[in-house]
């Protein structure tokens, strides 16, 4: 019933809206009023109907180039070693893991682990799933620990054992 109440309501006052604009002469809203049928206005600016292609230049000003100065390169500032170990970028042996080899590079800065990376490692079934969980904590472990005595990982005791060889046989090099 309120439905059918409102939906009179709403068609009564459009009604009255338009017995009112067209009966009682009341002006239309600006939105409403039509246009008057005028051709649009061309307007002859040739500066903006062209492309320009080279910089304007008055005749009697004279551009100066102003000399752009050259960054001086500052070297980066060298780093002091005062861990146990020389800078440098070492890589281990490939180290027999039983179902793959494993193989480290490991990177010194300021005489300390930086960061050990896997050049090699176990792969293809399950040997995937566990280096995936094995190989980031050996990782943070040796560059904790400053060292390649690392524990062995539960479930990836042959890519610990492996890690440590190789990471080993590289920190001799340093």
């Amino acid at each position: 019933m309120k439905k059918i109440i409102l939906s009179s309501l709403l068609i009564f006052s459009f009604g009255a809206y338009i017995l009112h604009v067209r009966i009682l002469g009341a002006e239309a809203p600006v939105a409403l009023k039509p246009r008057p049928n005028k051709p649009p206005v061309a307007l002859n600016l040739p500066q903006y109907n062209q492309i320009v292609t080279e910089p304007i230049i008055q005749p009697d000003v004279k551009p100066t180039p102003t000399p752009t100065p050259k960054p001086t390169p500052t070297p980066p500032p060298p780093v002091i070693n005062t861990g146990k170990y020389r800078n440098g970028t070492y890589t281990g042996d490939s180290v027999d893991a039983s179902y793959g080899y494993v193989q480290v590079r490991v990177v010194i800065s300021g005489g300390k682990i930086a960061d050990v990376q896997f050049l090699d490692h176990p792969r293809g079934g399950n040997s995937t799933r566990i280096n995936n969980y094995a190989m980031p904590y050996l990782i943070s472990e040796a560059i904790a620990l400053q060292d390649s005595n690392v524990d062995t990982v539960s479930g990836a005791s042959y890519t610990s054992e492996a890690y440590r060889q190789s990471l080993g046989s590289a920190l001799a090099q340093a």
